[in-house]
């Protein structure tokens, strides 16, 4: 299959980021949200990304010009054009709002569309449960998208040989490493990643050592770029009780049980770096 034309729903840290690395390729980008202020902002930060490439030589005054001009922004699903070749999903983790849009999804985009959600955790079957679930695929990016190589590919119970070939040849096209990964929750990174971050939180919880600690632990110990609580803060306290949640319900497992002083910072909207405040003060 031939990609030219790709939508991106939703417009955040994920979206704008899956935007701009599809527009540096020279693919038309649909960059889709709301509202005008929410684009305004996706679109600044593209243009702000482009200009530290630039200032280090990593590309040219054309070429940040070249994939602005690629970017074509678009307020509300309902008006992303109906010959995009692909959609990708990058909206907030919750699986109700995922499966509502792909169902409004199914009855606007050409039958020939591929359908992949940047999902980090959900199950990639219970989303294409409403469409095309043959042609329904995971790209899960890792952020900051312009810089992480790595993109998992999940295939859902249903998703072709033919779909999985065709992202797993266009994400090398745009320069990524393509994992392959079956659905079950939190794939693989998620997986492995969340339960750590969590056992950090416990370890500050339990009174074993204090944050500063415990993250220079893993990485003078570890050879970690950063420790496990300023990660959180930057994913995000919620996003990671989001995905604690889904890995406790997915496989019933009380090992997956997310740390009481996550969840009581998470109420508390103590959410890291985007908040000002989480196990650090930003």
């Amino acid at each position: 299959m031939e990609f030219k034309k790709i939508a991106v729903v939703g417009s955040g840290t994920m979206g704008n980021g899956i935007a701009h690395v599809f527009a540096m390729n020279n693919f038309e980008v649909f960059l889709v949200d709301v509202n005008q202020n929410l684009l305004d902002r996706a679109i600044s930060v593209i243009s702000n990304n482009l200009d530290r490439m630039l200032k280090k030589e990593l590309i040219s005054e054309d070429a940040k010009l070249s994939a602005l001009r690629s970017i074509k922004p678009i307020i509300g699903h309902q008006n992303i054009p109906q010959d995009v070749d692909l959609v990708i999903e990058a909206i907030y983790e919750n699986k109700d709002a995922k499966v509502r849009l792909f169902s409004e999804l199914e009855k606007i985009i050409q039958s020939s569309a591929i359908f992949a959600s940047n999902t980090s955790s959900i199950s990639i079957t219970e989303i294409a449960s409403v469409s095309r679930p043959d042609q329904f695929i995971g790209m899960h990016f890792m952020n900051p998208v312009p810089i992480m190589k790595l993109v998992e590919i999940i295939r859902g119970f249903s998703t072709s040989q033919s779909t999985f070939d065709a992202i797993k040849e266009l994400t090398a096209k745009i320069g990524k490493v393509p994992v392959e990964v079956n659905d079950y929750p939190g794939f693989i990174s998620n997986r492995i990643l969340m339960p750590m971050i969590n056992e950090a939180i416990f370890a500050l919880y339990e009174g074993v050592a204090r944050e500063e600690e415990i993250d220079n632990v893993m990485k003078l110990g570890m050879n970690h770029p950063m420790g496990p609580l300023t990660l959180a803060d930057f994913i995000g306290l919620d996003v990671c009780l989001d995905i604690m949640n889904v890995l406790y319900n997915g496989f019933n497992d009380p090992k997956y049980r997310p740390c009481p002083l996550l969840k009581k910072m998470v109420t508390a909207g103590k959410l890291g770096r985007k908040s000002g405040q989480g196990f650090y003060k930003y």
